[in-house]
């Protein structure tokens, strides 16, 4: 058994909003990073006497074989056990971390950034991501020399495949799935992005009774998220109308999101998928804790959708992973992104694009109604959101950004909003605006954008160059 004493965690540099993401094979996403890494999250999590276990599951980028094997090594040499699963999505390496009680999860996934790029993230035994300051403890330990901490000869882990591992989603996927109803005669376009859930996905669906209309669901290494999936949904659209379907599905890379295409080839965001859930629950009696919890990105219109119906939504930062928490922390049994991160904490612990969609089917199967109508749950007012390029810190701080930012909430004031944050992965900062008048967005997301940008000249000497 391996103890370590507690510490303060430190700021992070490695861990992001989810996980470590990054370019294959070059800092931080290198095999020397997965291997520390490993070492690590084993070291802390080898608590108690019993046989250590985790779960490692990946998608389809190539550069899975290359963090796979780096990972394993660094467990095994901590002392744990490693089961690999294969490409599956997120949600079935969390749901797996929790059925087969072990002590830690990890998905290698950059979920729907292009293939060149990679990630880590980690679950805990309960089958939640981990929190910001147990990630800060693993990026402490890293930095650390591990000499004489880590296992024995007589001690080291073993590694081993879960062959049903596919099978044990699929079956807990179906579960979700409203007792008594089938999905007999519906035609289902399902883009599964060329990423984790190119064989489970399909299953579920048919298994239900659905004839499937498949897309992205031959990966080769390089074209997961290329121009397939929820973060290009025109393929999706485009079949739907070309095969007459009733509903299309996109996923992201590694499962845990979707966007919806409805009979009209018409997109379906989160907020609308929420509010849908969200009514039907509430009507079902099955919403607990009187509302949603959804980020600061979400409509108003959603907001004002609940709000009429008794319901409340609480705001979280940008992230699913800080929804969820707040789902926790409330007592709520729902909650997502507008980016189509939906968390349905009665069936999973993170977001769960398949299971979401499974909800959603049930709501078409019941009311016999068409997807335009069932899915149009609210009318969103105009948002607009702007990313702009500001390589200085501080604009935020500047006073001219400020007057403009003040500016800009005067001109919204009583009927819309403006929000501005930093990226967490990027030099940029991200102006969004909504409000019943569309002039008015636009006036006011050009009206910060352009003093940020004027000040990221100024402050990098550039008075003429570009910034936005």
């Amino acid at each position: 058994m391996n103890q370590l004493s507690p510490r303060i965690p430190p700021r992070r540099r490695l861990f992001g909003t989810d996980g470590i993401r990054g370019t294959a094979n070059a800092d931080p996403m290198t095999a020397e990073v997965a291997l520390r890494l490993g070492q690590a999250a084993g070291l802390l999590f080898t608590r108690g006497s019993h046989r250590h276990r985790v779960i490692i599951g990946k998608d389809t980028r190539l550069s899975g074989y290359l963090i796979e094997p780096a990972l394993t090594a660094g467990f095994i040499g901590a002392g744990m056990d490693v089961v690999l699963v294969g490409p599956l999505p997120t949600p079935a390496i969390a749901m797996l971390t929790r059925s087969l009680r072990a002590d830690l999860g990890v998905m290698i996934s950059a979920s729907h950034n292009p293939f060149e790029d990679n990630g880590i993230k980690l679950f805990g035994p309960d089958g939640f991501k981990l929190s910001d300051a147990t990630e800060a403890e693993i990026e402490a330990l890293m930095a650390e020399d591990h000499a004489g901490r880590l296992a024995a000869p007589s001690a080291l882990g073993r590694a081993s495949r879960l062959e049903d591992a596919a099978g044990r989603y699929i079956e807990g996927a179906k579960g979700t799935f409203p007792r008594g109803l089938r999905l007999d005669g519906l035609r289902i376009a399902l883009d599964c992005a060329n990423g984790a859930a190119y064989r489970v996905a399909p299953a579920v669906l048919w298994e239900l009774g659905a004839h499937i209309i498949p897309l992205g669901v031959t990966p080769d290494g390089f074209n997961i998220n290329r121009n397939c999936g929820s973060t290009a949904p025109e393929q999706l659209s485009a079949a739907v109308l070309e095969n007459s379907a009733d509903l299309g599905i996109a996923l992201d890379g590694d499962a845990d999101r979707l966007i919806l295409a409805d009979e009209r080839g018409e997109i379906v965001d989160g907020d609308q998928i929420l509010a849908l859930i969200a009514r039907r629950w509430a009507e079902d009696d099955r919403l607990v804790g009187g509302g949603i919890v959804a980020t600061v990105m979400s409509n108003l219109g959603l907001e004002r959708f609940l709000g009429e119906r008794g319901l409340s939504l609480t705001r979280t930062r940008v992230g699913d992973r800080y929804v969820a928490e707040a789902m926790r922390e409330r007592n709520v049994n729902l909650g997502g992104e507008q980016s189509g991160h939906v968390i349905l904490s009665d069936f999973a612990t993170t977001g769960d694009g398949l299971v979401a969609a499974l909800q959603v089917l049930g709501v078409l199967v019941a009311s016999g109604r068409a997807a335009s109508e069932v899915c149009r749950v609210f009318v969103p007012l105009p948002q607009l959101l702007q990313s702009v390029r500001c390589p200085v810190p501080g604009a935020l701080a500047a006073a001219s950004v400020r007057a403009a930012i003040g500016e800009a909430e005067a001109m919204l004031a009583g009927t819309g909003r403006v929000l501005i944050r930093p990226s967490g992965t990027e030099p940029v900062i991200r102006v969004m605006a909504e409000d019943e008048d569309e002039a008015r967005v636009a006036a006011a997301v050009g009206l910060v954008s352009a003093a940020i940008a004027e000040h990221g000249r100024r402050a990098a000497g550039d008075p003429g160059g570009a910034a936005a």
